[in-house]
């Protein structure tokens, strides 16, 4: 499928314009949404009239540095923060699939076909609560979706649909979420085009500071760094409390290692392990339903052990989920989230990136994680990855 870049540069140069490539994505999901259940609602007449305003504003000289491309927006309330990405030239199709009212757990989504599905096999999950934009994505059905990521409801699905998905760090962008815990997120299918949703959303003048390629992060815990060197990286395959099954671990492991052939990452040796509190508890007290003296507890043992971290480290590095995606019926006793939901409670921008396919055919995760504020250095380290 064409980047969202690729598709901004065509209707920019006037090779192509927005009206075609909203059809385009239109016609596609039409096509397959009846079995990928990837949307709740699509706008079609709305979508059109938006491609039309972007081609009569290119056509007025403006610059839109994302011009027609078809978004999906995770929800039906997910226009109200799509409000920089339509200013930019996107024009949103439809509001993707999360999980219906009153569900247990969040790992799937409801789109007006039904259940949504794994693109890579229709009898597992894409995860959640971002399901329907992953899904949507993974099947190239839009370059580019929206998501929201309270516990790993970006990284989850992005992992388990194969494409890139990165939450920022949380406060430094709107939410909607009262607890703090929710970030907004995307999902693509190229690091690139996550490149360039956060360039709009983040601002020029924030991105601009601290933009650079793997080789010009800086220091570690110095964003604004321009050391040339390669960012440095400690694997953690478990943070010291959760339980992951060995092949998301020996996957996420081995594409570690690939970034670190390439020269975008220098791993550190293990030294003393990563041991985190378990953050379970203090997510659960701050949704409502705990204590929340051991919530500051927790969080604050965490806050420090990751400030030590990321003192000595640029990155830290995990599986994004501790197992496979299962199926419809459940997860059963498993949290997705054991790996993803301590940088909801910290705070931290994570990205999860492609890292291969289990032996059941469906994809898994490496999570980047890095100190707070720099995504920058997430993007332009899983950039230098193929997904």
């Amino acid at each position: 499928m064409t980047s969202a870049r690729q598709i901004a540069a065509a209707v920019r140069s006037g090779a192509s314009t927005a009206v075609e490539a909203v059809a385009a994505a239109l016609e596609r999901i039409e096509r397959v949404d009846p079995v990928l259940c990837a949307f709740a609602e699509v706008w079609e007449e709305e979508a059109l009239r938006g491609a039309r305003t972007v081609d009569e504003r290119i056509a007025a000289g403006e610059h839109l540095p994302l011009a027609g491309v078809p978004i999906g927006v995770k929800g039906r309330r997910g226009l109200r923060g799509a409000g920089p990405l339509i200013a930019a030239g996107c024009v949103p199709v439809g509001a993707t699939a999360v999980p219906g009212p009153g569900t247990a757990w969040q790992t799937w989504g409801l789109g007006r076909y039904g259940r949504t599905v794994n693109p890579w096999r229709y009898d597992r999950t894409p995860g959640g609560s971002s399901a329907g934009s992953a899904a949507a994505v993974a099947a190239g059905l839009v370059p580019l979706a929206t998501g929201s990521d309270g516990a790993g409801s970006v990284r989850i699905p992005a992992a388990w649909c194969g494409v890139v998905g990165l939450k920022a760090t949380n406060g430094r962008l709107p939410s909607a979420d009262r607890t703090g815990l929710a970030a907004p997120g995307v999902l693509t299918r190229c690091v690139a085009d996550a490149e360039a949703y956060w360039r709009v959303l983040a601002g020029p003048a924030e991105t601009a500071e601290t933009t650079g390629t793997a080789g010009t992060a800086g220091t570690a815990g110095t964003p604004g760094g321009r050391e040339r060197r390669t960012p440095t990286a400690l694997w953690s395959a478990d943070l010291g409390f959760a339980d992951p099954d060995p092949e998301p671990v020996a996957l996420a492991r081995a594409a570690a290692r690939r970034l670190a052939d390439a020269g975008a990452v220098r791993l550190l040796p293990p030294g003393r392990p990563l041991r985190l509190e378990d953050p379970g508890p203090a997510w659960l007290a701050l949704r409502g339903g705990g204590d929340l003296g051991t919530a500051a507890r927790v969080r604050a043992v965490n806050d420090r052990r990751l400030g030590a971290l990321f003192r000595r480290a640029d990155l830290l590095l995990t599986p994004t989920t501790p197992c496979a995606a299962h199926g419809h019926d459940g997860p059963g006793d498993r949290y997705s989230t054991a790996l993803t939901w301590a940088f909801n409670l910290s705070g931290h921008p994570a990205l999860s990136l492609p890292a291969g396919l289990g032996r059941d055919g469906c994809p898994v995760g490496l999570q980047l994680v890095a100190a707070p504020g720099r995504e920058e250095l997430l993007l332009a380290v899983a950039g230098s990855a193929r997904c």
